[in-house]
């Protein structure tokens, strides 16, 4: 054992001060670091942790590693003086801080007629950047007191701590009572957002200190928190022994950011879960303020099964509270949607009645639906999905009207970033044998052709949605009837049919006698991953599969009987007309558009929305664990073993749904 390592200072970190001192061992102290996470620490995990072997840089009391870097001759500060820049940039502007989850200073939240704000900023009972900061109760109402004597006819705005407004904490300032020069600012807002429109900032030891110097603006500190004593704050305890340690140095604010943001705090890479940069971290806080603010308001789901409801919830609430469910139109209705609330549904059809209230309030819709690399495991066995669509057109799988996929696949000019990111994703896909659901054994599959062309038909779940909305009913829409078409088309050909997983699994509909089958095919292959067996054949034969997206993947020659998302655009041989698809594109633009533009990604551990190369890479770390363990088949048979988990899945929805 070589060091013991606890949070902070902390009260439920001292026994493992204890024992490290008792072995003579070192204390590592974690905290969070400055660039934490999208919202609290209650939901979401952090991004970014400080570990310090000398103390921890809100304990003034002593010298922490950062207080040491600071006061050092050591040339870091030139050395990543550009990264620095570009880091600090880039945070003012994306306006991210320790929490992001908060909203823009919203009009009507600073008063108009104000000759100059000043911001105080109150902090919860019990920080222990207080009491280590050289500060007390009493330093708070110190605080405010020369705000209002040193600012006159300046409005003074009393920012409370989000946890004391969430009702969770007690803050020092909480008694304060609004008048004509005061205003308490009590709800959640950006931080820089909010501290762009002051002229000055008052605190004890709060870290948004920091983030006003990084803004510009003067700071006034009552307490002694890390960046106070370096020359760039107007500190009211000149005489505190930490400030006397720090008075032969002068550091500029674009040095303590680059010590604290670069060199003290370490980053988790939140695509790949490995080591990282602060760069990685801004580029994952800002996708997540982007989806936040892109689904603003009420998220009201229709109709969604319990079960449905409870995988959903987490991956749409980056706001608390932001997702309600509705049985019914009449219950949807009920909750008054208005504004910036979404009424959503799962699939094409909405339930009854919930498109007429969407006309009735002028809410805007959008139909959710799994994506195209789906989960490792089947969504009709309850495992939850890691990649899902909402689109606000249409539906992909529906060809009758247009969806947000087709319309971007027909107007969007990708870039070489686009193109360079598909080439590479494609690359992977076909290399690791990415399907949908992951579930099949991979192998080498060789058939006894006899050297003849070996055609694939992969088959379908015969109710789905892709069939009823994208084959015609007079045409082909069935197994059988697309294997019948299949011979007529390659009468010589070696043919194989691939039975659907759903179907095999007896969730589905789509089952079809062997004899029938083996009437027209040559082989029914149950065992193989449907990726194995496009790696075997010449062509695809389907309606409206995935697998013959999987197949122009890895190059293969695709027929189609019906009108999925990835038919018409002159990289499939169709049977059916396609109206609206007109352009022509490269299987790369398909790739970006299907699979980089148009579903959302996310990840389950970190709580939050990441990229299609991010889901890949955990898919296939799950179904390498899983072979690994010999467990990836128990996901695919025993049927009481499969009941016993979906019924698992439905306790624990009906639990949580109360």
């Amino acid at each position: 054992m070589d060091a013991i390592a606890g949070w902070g200072l902390r009260p439920g970190a001292q026994a493992a001060r204890r024992y490290a001192q008792h072995h003579g061992l070192p204390y590592v102290a974690l905290e969070d670091g400055f660039v934490r996470s999208f919202g609290t620490g209650r939901i979401f995990p952090p991004l970014s942790l400080v570990r310090d072997e000398e103390g921890i840089y809100y304990d003034c009391t002593g010298p922490s590693a950062l207080e040491n870097l600071l006061s050092s001759d050591a040339r870091w500060q030139t050395q990543d003086a550009e990264a620095a820049r570009r880091a600090l940039g880039q945070l003012l502007q994306l306006g991210l801080s320790k929490y992001n989850h908060a909203p823009d200073v919203l009009p009507g939240l600073l008063r108009t007629g104000d000759s100059v704000r000043i911001l105080v900023v109150d902090q919860t009972v019990g920080d222990m950047s207080v009491a280590l900061g050289g500060a007390d109760a009493q330093s708070f109402q110190s605080m405010l007191q020369a705000a209002r004597d040193e600012n006159p006819g300046a409005t003074v705005y009393v920012k409370t701590h989000p946890e004391v407004s969430a009702g969770h904490k007690q803050g020092y300032l909480t008694d304060v009572q609004p008048d004509a020069r005061t205003v308490l600012l009590r709800d959640a807002v950006n931080p820089l957002g909010l501290l762009g429109s002051m002229d000055k900032v008052y605190v004890v030891s709060s870290a948004m200190g920091f983030e006003a110097l990084l803004a510009g603006k003067p700071v006034i500190c009552f307490g002694v928190p890390w960046y106070a004593g370096w020359g760039v704050t107007d500190d009211r305890q000149l005489w505190h022994p930490a400030l006397l340690r720090r008075a032969g140095r002068r550091r500029s604010v674009e040095e303590l950011f680059s010590a604290a943001y670069l060199h003290y705090a370490h980053y988790l890479n939140p695509e790949t879960r490995q080591r990282g940069s602060v760069f990685d971290v801004l580029d994952w806080l800002a996708r997540q303020r982007e989806m936040a603010q892109r689904f603003s308001g009420r998220l009201i789901l229709v109709g969604f099964r319990r079960w449905k409801a409870a995988q959903v919830k987490a991956m749409l609430e980056l706001h608390a509270g932001q997702v309600v469910f509705a049985g019914d139109a009449a219950a949807a209705a009920a909750l008054q949607p208005a504004e910036n609330d979404h009424l959503i549904w799962w699939g094409a059809t909405p339930p009854e009645g919930v498109r007429e209230l969407a006309q009735a309030t002028g809410v805007r819709v959008l139909r959710m639906e799994d994506g195209f690399v789906r989960s490792v495991g089947l969504g009709s066995d309850l495992i939850p999905p890691q990649s899902f669509v909402l689109d606000a057109a249409g539906i992909y799988f529906d060809p009758s009207q247009p969806s947000e996929l087709e319309i971007l696949l027909n107007t969007q000019v990708f870039t070489l970033q686009d193109l360079e990111r598909a080439r590479n994703v494609r690359a992977f896909i076909a290399r690791h044998g990415i399907t949908k659901y992951n579930l099949e054994p991979r192998m080498a599959v060789q058939w006894p052709s006899d050297g003849r062309q070996v055609v694939l038909v992969p088959g379908q779940v015969e109710d789905d949605a892709s069939i009823r909305f994208g084959c015609d009913a007079q045409g082909v829409h069935t197994n059988l009837g697309l294997l019948a078409a299949a011979r007529d088309m390659f009468p010589d050909a070696f043919i194989v049919f691939k039975p659907h997983p759903d179907v095999i699994s007896g969730n589905r509909r789509g089952h079809v006698e062997p004899a029938q089958i083996l009437h027209h095919a040559d082989h029914i292959e149950p065992k193989a991953s449907v990726v194995s067996c496009i790696d075997a054949c010449d062509a695809v034969v389907t309606m409206t599969s995935l697998a013959g997206f999987d197949a122009l993947l890895r190059g293969k020659r695709v027929v189609l009987h019906g009108r999925p998302f990835y038919a018409g655009w002159g990289l499939t041989e169709d049977m059916l007309p396609v109206p609206r698809r007109s352009r022509v594109l490269s299987l790369d633009e398909l790739v970006a558009g299907a699979l980089l533009h148009y579903p959302l990604y996310w990840d389950p551990l970190l709580k939050g929305y990441t990229t299609c190369e991010a889901v890949l890479r955990r898919l296939l770390e799950e179904r390498t664990a899983l072979e690994n363990q010999g467990h990836l088949r128990l996901l695919r048979t025993g049927w009481l073993r499969r009941q016993a988990r979906k019924s698992r899945v439905l306790l624990r929805a009906w639990l949580s749904n109360g």
